[in-house]
């Protein structure tokens, strides 16, 4: 090891606050022992519906040092989507991290960047960023990292700007100075997201039926027809939903981002049901196709109309 320890974390904080970052932290690479025994048991209560990735490679899931062999430290980032505009009333609500471009995009630059400045200023690093797209329990080393803790909604939560963030992670064989975990729930007796579910998804404080979610239904979801159960619980939602990050009282803290990627495309802000259902696949194609809107296809958005139109 041919660097100072203290000194390299530091300059990792600072090029990841460089860089748009709103929160860093880091964490020892180890076995995510308690993690690994409920996802066992979320998965097997047949929360994912038809997510099958998530009961694919589950030691990768749990285990870092399978991602990256000698991994030491997990870096974990958060990066605030909550826009300062609206969507109009009568727009078929969505929620607002889709609002701009995908977030997979903006994300992977940043931790690519932040990659490079590593090697070139501290030691030469075995690493792999990610964002949501690959095994990696974010929300447990965001916790373990000190970022926040994990609310009734299973959202990770900060005291200082709420719930709107995506996190991301790095792991590297990087030996690096980790910060002290998240270990109380700021919650309290608040109960204010299970009671505003429309569908009962959260089935238990921080644990979601993920078949039940508005999200799910929408998004992952790729049956031909939501069913039928659901289709008088939708309260507008076209593409994911916001509910119970809305209903949570420490959003009264969440502030506007900053990151030029996630302004709102002005079709997400601005039009009607009767023009979505109006939309040509073209025009959907040309559109959309840097949005995570482009996910469920022109098929799953219109299948979604189709439920919305029934109320």
């Amino acid at each position: 090891m041919n660097y100072d320890i203290q000194e390299a974390t530091h300059k990792i904080k600072a090029e990841a606050a460089r860089l748009g970052f709103d929160a860093c932290g880091i964490a020892d690479a180890v076995y995510l022992e308690d993690d690994a025994r409920r996802l066992q048991q979320w998965l097997d209560k047949g929360y994912q519906g038809e997510m099958a990735y998530m009961e694919r490679y589950f030691d990768l899931r749990t285990d870092p040092a399978k991602l990256v062999p000698g991994a030491k430290s997990v870096i974990a980032l958060l990066l605030n989507y909550f826009p300062v505009q609206r969507q109009q009333a009568y727009a078929p609500k969505i929620a607002k991290y889709a609002w701009g471009t995908d977030y997979h995009y903006v994300i992977r630059n940043k931790l690519n960047e932040l990659v490079r400045y590593i090697k070139d200023n501290i030691s030469t690093v075995e690493g792999r960023g990610f964002v949501d797209s690959a095994p990696v329990l974010e929300r447990s080393w965001a916790v373990r990292s000190g970022l926040g803790w994990v609310g009734k909604n299973g959202n990770l939560i900060t005291k200082h700007s709420g719930s709107f963030f995506f996190i991301a992670t790095l792991i590297t064989d990087l030996e690096l100075q980790p910060d002290a975990p998240f270990v109380t729930d700021h919650c309290g007796t608040c109960t204010r997201c299970i009671d505003e579910c429309p569908t009962k998804a959260i089935v238990a404080p921080g644990e979601i039926d993920g078949s039940k979610c508005i999200s799910y239904l929408t998004i992952e979801l790729k049956d031909e027809k939501i069913p039928d159960g659901f289709h008088d619980k939708m309260e507008g939602w076209m593409f994911g939903c916001d509910i119970c990050q809305d209903v949570c009282p420490w959003n009264r803290f969440a502030r506007p981002t900053t990151e030029a990627g996630f302004t709102p495309l002005p079709e997400v802000l601005n039009l009607s049901l009767a023009e979505w259902e109006e939309m040509s696949e073209d025009t959907f194609k040309k559109i959309f196709k840097n949005s995570p809107l482009s996910r469920p296809k022109y098929k799953g958005i219109q299948r979604n109309i189709d439920v919305l139109k029934e109320r």
